[in-house]
């Protein structure tokens, strides 16, 4: 199937990344529609690549912020995050260190009492190649 064939019996296009993205180093492509093509191209291929060899946590984490940032950083408290999703504080705290080692989450400015919010970089794909062993199934 080429990339702009539809599936039979929808109006749906196919993926945009083929599921298997394990050699996959480059980040999605820009789509149509600007800012926000660019933010649906990196949700398919955080969901098509990487959501399937994630733990939950991590997943409800990266969502969370996916959804945040504003254009490609977010800005959060970890007990903002954790309300959200559902989770304790500290396991947010332990599902962040988990994608920053994936390659997942870049932690720009760590925030805190008298610190403000911590600003993150939010990734759909692994960016450097040892860092993609973390997210083996």
């Amino acid at each position: 199937m080429t990339r702009a064939e539809r599936l039979e019996g929808c109006d749906v296009l196919p993926p945009l990344l083929p599921p298997d993205c394990q050699d996959e180093r480059k980040p999605p492509e820009a789509g149509h529609g600007g800012r926000a093509g660019q933010r649906f191209a990196a949700f398919n291929a955080f969901v098509d690549c990487t959501l399937a060899k994630l733990p939950r946590t991590d997943a409800l984490v990266w969502f969370v912020l996916f959804r945040d940032a504003r254009p490609d950083t977010a800005r959060s408290a970890q007990s903002f995050i954790a309300k959200r999703a559902g989770l304790g504080k500290r396991t947010v705290g332990m599902a962040i260190k988990r994608l920053e080692r994936a390659g997942l989450l870049d932690v720009l400015h760590r925030g805190g009492l008298n610190r403000g919010f911590s600003i993150y970089r939010i990734r759909p794909l692994a960016q450097d190649g040892d860092r993609r062993k973390v997210l083996a199934p």
